[in-house]
């Protein structure tokens, strides 16, 4: 009885074993290629999965999630014979685990020596300053060959990113002074059109300067003219006015007129540029003689019809004629 205890539980333990090792539990972002006596029969994918024990196993865990390789830093000939050292990084994301488990031996050396040799291709390939210009260009050629390459082994390369570039210190030197003798002239270009502007600038004010100098020029001689003008038609109006006076009879029309040009002639004398002081010695009895003289000319001129000059009012220190 008890030898069929012991057999019982023997049997049950064997038969939990085997269930235990008959399932098999996938976690998330992995599967697991499942194998029939060695070969390739289906793929586990994130959950609980039963296989037979003994004659079904797990041959590969692939890991399905996106994942990074780097590529080490190494040494480059760019197409100009310039020693560059350049590293990078590598993303990419199993699609088929049956592929990546069998089409190639082993995935991640693969994708790194394909990267490697892939990049100094692309970079051999470009100038110095293709290299350190066009980085989006070479991470674009680059992902584009190592994704062709990868497409049998169920990979898809998503990123290439080249992480930097180094020169020699000798060609950082030159480049530093290519670009300063490159800013030095945009400079003295920048200044050279500023003085262009400057000088076409003051150009064009002087020009409008002078031409509103000319336009007022010959406003002013317009105004001067018509000034003229109006100061010869009101002369020739005084003295229509005093030949008309003088016509109808009246003396001291003529009087007034001699009187004040007499005045206005002496007064230029006073303000002469050519003397501070003049001696002009002109008494005013001389002055009323010159203007009764000049009356009684008129009066034997038109005759009779003449009326007299009435008599001025004789001043205290007046003196006869």
């Amino acid at each position: 009885m008890d030898a069929l205890m012991t057999l019982l539980v023997f049997i049950a333990v064997l038969v939990v074993l085997y269930l235990f090792f008959s399932v098999k539990i996938v976690r998330q972002g992995y599967q697991y290629t499942i194998e029939y006596f060695g070969r390739y029969t289906g793929t586990a994918t994130p959950g609980f999965n039963f296989f037979p024990a003994f004659l079904y196993r797990v041959g590969r865990r692939v890991n399905m999630m996106e994942q990074v390789i780097d590529i080490p830093g190494q040494e480059i000939i760019t197409k100009d014979n310039a020693m560059i050292q350049t590293d990078g990084v590598v993303f990419f994301q199993v699609l088929d685990a049956a592929k990546a488990a069998y089409e190639v031996s082993d995935l991640y050396v693969a994708l790194l020596n394909l990267a490697t040799t892939n990049l100094r291709t692309v970079m051999g390939s470009m100038d110095l300053d293709e290299t350190l210009s066009k980085r989006d260009e070479i991470n674009a050629r680059l992902l584009s060959v190592v994704d062709h390459a990868t497409t049998p082994w169920g990979v898809k390369i998503t990123r290439v990113e080249i992480k930097d570039i180094r020169p020699p210190t000798d060609i950082v030197n030159a480049m530093a002074r290519q670009m300063k003798a490159e800013r030095e002239k945009r400079a003295n270009i920048l200044d050279a059109e500023g003085d262009r502007a400057s000088q076409i600038l003051r150009a064009e004010g002087l020009k409008q300067s002078a031409i509103l100098e000319a336009e007022g020029k010959r406003e002013a001689a317009y105004r001067e003219a018509e000034a003229r003008e109006r100061a010869a038609e009101a002369e020739a109006k005084a003295t229509q006015l005093v030949s008309e006076a003088i016509t109808s009879g009246n003396a001291q029309a003529i009087n007034y007129f001699v009187a004040q040009k007499y005045v206005d002639a002496v007064g230029k004398f006073a303000t002469s540029p050519n003397a501070k002081t003049i001696l002009f010695p002109v008494e005013a009895t001389q002055l009323i003689g010159t203007l009764g003289g000049i009356g009684e000319l008129a009066k034997e001129v038109m005759g009779d019809n003449v009326s007299p000059t009435p008599p001025k009012r004789r001043g205290p220190f007046a003196q006869d004629e």
